[in-house]
């Protein structure tokens, strides 16, 4: 369990969550709790009365079942008091496969496909506090948390490093919403990561399909990758809805009153566009992934039809070629007594070199026409 106060350009991390729900402990600012599953699970009372203090307010309890759900899809949701933003991941568990319970369904293929952690995310925006639920390893969190803190600490020439590269007003978020979504932005960008070496991974898949000289035989691991594929592909799709449902709410909010108001609502919708574009670069990856491993299938039943084409070729030249051949001996084995050059003495030279002659042409001919030619 982690909690932030964040203040302006303060920001406080607590050890214990009870003092929170203290009269008068977050006047100013706003709250991140930050939680693991678990934790969330025991520590339910200590968070509803924090969020009671604060917002006057609690979790509904189908709310809290969906914090809780390891296995649920990117969704949103809300009340008239907070909003709710369940968001899958796409990231490296810690170069480990995820546990056997954390995802129900069995992924193949390279190795990073099998490390690839879609566990949940859960979010809670309200107007002072934002709960986040996290899966057991929090690694989202802590690195969050660590460019937080170093986002607040000057340095020895009194400058702020920037917690976000493209921020150039507001280093620190603005609030819980602009919070979450940084969250989210991060947990986007973790899939880039990954998409260098599992694109790695099929291109070299995809030329030994190709290569005429191989003999691919990893069926299974392929077959397996894009039946992975095509899971990431849906958990994106739930992701890019998500946030649609969340900018659609938020458009739907009455206008702000004051001029403040207003940039801090079209700061957060700026914000959620760009992490929707985000989403959107990785679906369109993801895709283009799909694309390329259902071709190199493609093109690896193409080449071995030209081959088995080029081969049956080469045998009905060879036919062609012997079959006048085996006519003339078929001639020649008939069983008259009086047959053309059978009592000659020269007979069968003379035979032989008009097969030969035959066998020849036939061979010219179509060398001539490319039939024998050999296909790069």
């Amino acid at each position: 369990m982690r909690i932030f106060k964040i203040d302006g350009t303060q920001v406080t991390e607590h050890d214990a969550l009870a003092p929170m729900a203290a009269p008068g402990a977050c006047e100013r600012g706003y709250l991140w709790l930050s939680l693991t599953r678990e934790e969330f699970q025991a520590s339910l009372p200590q968070v509803q009365e924090v969020l009671q203090s604060l917002c006057g307010t609690l979790l509904l309890d189908l709310h809290v079942s969906d914090l809780l759900n390891d296995q649920l899809p990117s969704r949103f949701d809300y009340t008239s008091q907070y909003d709710l933003l369940v968001f899958r991941r796409l990231a490296a568990a810690n170069g480990k496969e995820p546990a056997p319970q954390a995802d129900p369904s069995p992924r193949g293929g390279p190795p990073v496909l099998r490390r690839v952690d879609t566990r949940p995310v859960g979010f809670a925006v309200f107007d002072r506090v934002l709960l986040s639920v996290h899966p057991e390893d929090g690694s989202v969190r802590d690195t969050f948390a660590a460019k937080l803190l170093a986002a607040a600490v000057p340095d020895g020439r009194g400058a702020v490093p920037a917690l976000d590269v493209r921020a150039v007003s507001a280093r620190l978020p603005s609030g819980p919403a602009d919070l979450m979504l940084r969250v989210i932005n991060q947990i986007v960008d973790a899939y880039l990561d990954l998409r260098r070496e599992l694109t790695r991974q099929l291109d070299h898949w995809q030329a030994e399909l190709i290569d005429p000289h191989s003999r691919f035989t990893n069926w299974s691991a392929l077959m397996d990758s894009r039946q992975s594929l095509y899971h990431l592909d849906e958990i994106c799709e739930d992701q890019r809805a998500a946030i649609q449902d969340w900018i659609d709410s938020l458009e739907t909010l009455p206008a702000p009153a004051g001029a403040g108001e207003q940039r801090e609502r079209e700061l957060i919708m700026v914000r959620s566009r760009d992490v929707l574009e985000h989403i959107e670069r990785v679906v369109h990856h993801v895709r283009r992934l799909e694309q390329n491993a259902e071709t190199a299938v493609q093109m690896h039943f193409s080449v071995q039809g030209h081959r088995a084409n080029d081969i049956m070729r080469v045998l009905t030249v060879l036919t062609a070629v012997f079959l006048p051949l085996n006519l003339i001996a078929g001639i020649f084995g008939m069983n008259f007594e009086f047959i053309p050059l059978v009592h000659k003495a020269d007979g069968f030279w003379i035979a032989m070199g008009s097969m030969g002659a035959i066998a020849i042409a036939l061979v010219l001919i179509f060398w001539r026409k490319r039939y024998l030619a050999r296909t790069r």
